[in-house]
């Protein structure tokens, strides 16, 4: 076979570094098969290399084991445990590691002066001596100086010789810097004076503290939140799962949840609503007197999610970044959403969490995710949102599979505690003003659907949209996505739209999907994954051709995806490893990708393990490694050396194929 190689004889070509085509020669062209169990052991043994899926045999699920689904994650033998879902003990590389000298802030920005930390300051303030200590620059181009005429990293920059002058000053491109004055390069940033108010609790939230306080009155009352607070046989219906959540929340009153620590505000579970003329009487107006105050948006009033039909880029934890957006909407991705946001840590103000809410100017039609367990959080978050963020929508995971989120709560859990859930759709919709959407899972149990129950519920509770995920959360991201299901569901869900997700990886599998019934597609989640082993699979949905591109085609839009991450976190040494740490984070997805011209089938099946084969050049055999050290190899051709002492180890373990 022309491209197949033994495991030994691909790193050696690798290692040997040889000129394109130098051992790939002399090898009747062949088909890429799903790899033998035993290779998948070898690949499993070798250090440097992410672990093989430990797929659950066929025979336990055909033993009738009927185990609750909280306590199968205690009764699992530990080593199946440890293959599953993250590398949690992974090392974590901290900037003091990239940089024990660093220049103090109010030296980059040329008021050594005016430094706010005084004497206290523990930072350089000698350029000399930083420089003596900075490692070597990367390039002769800044991308920052080239693209907005300034780099504000100035001496700190690791491309600092491209826009340094005499005396270490920083140069500027007036007639370039002036195009982007006043131009809002990312919004939805986290400002200092929001962040101290959501730390000292001095952020108002009125329309949620009022729905809130709806949920508290008896169902005697006949109030909306009587509905709402009842245990209903609904929630009976759907599971009778009685996992680690219990206790959370459940019970027929309904309190208010508070935060840790948070003491309980007086009247705050008795106080009935407040009348009109009581809330008009505590509104202060200049001028004319409106009645927005009093009178809420009505349902048909809301703005319109129209995204039927469209490309649809889903939410990728960790890998989903702003420059990873920026990519897919480049090849054509037409709706954009942030990474998984815990509501709770925004509602802290976290600078980390407030950051997946970045949007790029280029991203038309925008959303983000929230994750949470509760009505209080969740409502308080949704207002926060409102007032403070431009968005098109806002989407709540009711999808995520892993123990951290389902044991709280949240996630797939939230589709076992419809009450819960439903005071959640509720309590959200009442206080946005752009439209919510919801992503479910087929149900939390293999072989168990449920979502055909809770759909018409989540139309009901008044959400526009829903994402169905073509697979349990036993099944996580195993097995293929049961499309006739989601057709079933697409059906039920009508007039609401309904968006499948699930096994897209080329665009016959679009035209399948979208035969299916279905409003549109989502493209797609982490392992097995679409989007991060092929950002271009949205242009060839677009154009409905197979694209065979070139190893220097792939290298160049790891380029683009490298300039727009120094963009976004810096040209310094800790933007620059952070965008070294994405990029190799991205790698780990991206060497799946088989190359067109090497199938002697087409498509490529998501699921599908591929042996070991040699690439029609260097780049290409390099791209396809699943060694860590070749992923790092990759990205000290786009950001030089590692630091000393450099350790990697990719966050989703590869446990997708079978």
């Amino acid at each position: 076979h022309r491209f197949l190689a033994s495991k030994e004889q691909f790193h050696a070509y690798l290692r040997a570094g040889s000129e394109p085509g130098s051992q790939a020669g002399g090898r009747g062209e062949g088909e890429v098969e799903v790899e033998e169990e035993k290779e998948e052991e070898e690949v499993g043994s070798c250090q440097s290399e992410p672990p093989a899926k430990r797929v659950r045999s066929e025979a336990l699920g055909q033993a009738g084991e009927s185990r609750e689904d909280a306590g199968a994650e205690e009764k699992e033998p530990a080593e199946r445990r440890r293959a599953r879902g993250q590398n949690k003990s992974r090392p974590c590389m901290k900037p003091s590691h990239y940089e024990q000298s660093r220049l103090c802030p109010s030296v980059t920005q040329g008021c050594a002066e005016k430094c706010r930390f005084g004497t206290r300051c523990r930072f350089l303030h000698d350029i000399g001596e930083y420089l003596a200590t900075k490692p070597a620059d990367l390039g002769r181009s800044c991308v920052l100086f080239e693209t907005f005429g300034k780099c504000v990293y100035g001496v700190t920059c690791r491309f600092a010789q491209a826009h340094l002058g005499d005396g270490y000053r920083n140069m500027v491109n007036t007639d370039l810097a002036k195009q982007w004055e006043g131009k809002s390069l990312v919004r939805n940033n986290l400002s200092k004076d929001l962040q101290h108010q959501l730390r000292k609790r001095k952020f108002s939230f009125q329309k949620a503290d009022e729905y809130l306080r709806g949920l508290t009155k008896s169902p005697s009352d006949g109030g909306k939140g009587g509905k709402a607070t009842g245990c209903s046989t609904e929630e009976h219906e759907v599971s009778n799962y009685t996992g680690p959540q219990e206790g959370l929340g459940d019970s027929p009153e309904c309190p208010v949840l508070l935060e840790q620590g948070e003491a309980p505000r007086p009247g705050a579970l008795q106080s009935p609503i407040p009348t009109v003329d009581e809330v008009a009487s505590s509104v202060k107006t200049v001028g004319p007197v409106t009645d927005e105050d009093v009178i809420k948006v009505r349902p048909c009033e809301k703005k319109k999610l129209e995204i039927q039909g469209k490309l649809y880029l889903a939410p990728l934890t960790t890998c989903g970044n702003l420059p990873f957006r920026r990519i897919c909407k480049r090849f054509g991705a037409e709706v954009t959403c942030g990474e998984m946001a815990v509501c709770t840590n925004l509602l802290q103000g976290q600078s980390s969490e407030w950051a997946l809410l970045k949007r790029h100017p280029t991203e038309d039609i925008f959303g983000v995710q929230l994750e949470g367990a509760f009505p209080d959080t969740m409502t308080k978050c949704a207002e926060l949102l409102n007032q403070t963020i431009e968005v098109d929508f806002v989407d709540i995971n009711v999808g995520c599979p892993i123990d951290l989120v389902y044991k709280k709560g949240g996630g797939c859990a939230l589709m076992t505690r419809s009450n819960k859930f439903e005071q959640i759709v509720r309590g959200m919709n009442s206080v946005l003003d752009v439209p919510l959407t919801v992503k479910i899972r087929t149900g939390v149990q293999e072989k168990m659907n449920v979502a055909h129950k809770i759909i018409p519920k989540i139309r009901e509770w008044g959400a526009s949209m829903v994402t169905l995920h073509g697979r349990s959360r036993e099944q996580r991201y195993t097995r293929g996505a049961d499309w006739d299901y989601i057709a079933e569901c697409a059906k039920i869900a009508s007039p609401m739209p309904l968006f499948g997700n699930g096994d897209i990886l080329s665009y016959e599998d679009a035209n399948r999907a979208m035969q299916m019934g279905v409003s549109g597609i989502m493209i797609a989640r982490q392992v097995p994954v679409g989007a991060l082993i092929k950002p271009w699979l949205f242009t060839e949905i677009k154009e409905q051709r197979h694209w065979d591109i070139s190893s220097s085609e792939r290298f160049g839009i790891l380029q683009d995806f490298t300039n727009y991450g120094l963009e976004h976190w810096g040209s310094d040494t800790q933007g620059v490893e952070k965008t070294r740490k994405f990029l190799l984070e991205w790698l780990s997805f991206l060497c799946r990708y088989i190359p067109v011209g090497l199938l002697e089938y087409l498509p490529q099946k998501i699921n599908e393990r591929p042996p070991y084969y040699m690439g029609r050049d260097y780049l290409e055999t390099l791209m396809a490694s699943q060694n860590v050290d070749d992923w790092i190899k990759i990205s000290e051709l786009l950001l030089g050396p590692v630091p000393t002492n450099f350790t990697f180890l990719p966050k989703h373990k590869a446990n997708s194929y079978r």
